[in-house]
């Protein structure tokens, strides 16, 4: 089963629906309001859970912690295009599941980059 911690800056509009979708889903604003960024990579590490985040620091972060690795679904959403956000997310964790472990998604509208490759959305 896919698990999912969501960072806290993260539209919880995302979280709503990972859940509704019925995956394992941890919302760091619920369990650890304002953990720093390594907190919350060490919770999804220790829970073996793949991290979904709007933060574009994560992927240095989890980068440099080695070779324990986590997964990171990244989201670059624009104002404009905001509301199709937990969309795209819960397709790409739908289509991709458990292979997200270890790898670093980064999902636009439009389009899916999984380490550095582009793939049409």
């Amino acid at each position: 089963m896919v698990r999912l911690i969501v960072d806290e800056g993260c539209d919880f509009a995302t979280v709503r629906s990972l859940r509704a979708a019925g995956f394992d889903v941890v919302a760091v604003c619920e369990v650890s309001p304002r953990a720093t960024d390594e907190e919350v990579v060490q919770l999804a590490f220790k829970d073996q859970r793949i991290l979904v985040t709007e933060d574009k620091d994560f992927g240095q972060l989890v980068h440099a912690s080695g070779p324990q690795r986590v997964g990171v679904v990244l989201a670059r959403f624009p104002s404009t295009a905001r509301r199709e956000l937990p969309k795209a997310v819960l397709r790409v964790v739908r289509e991709r599941g458990e292979k997200l472990m270890g790898s670093f998604v980064v999902v636009q509208p439009g389009r899916i980059r999984i380490a550095g490759r582009r793939v049409k959305a």
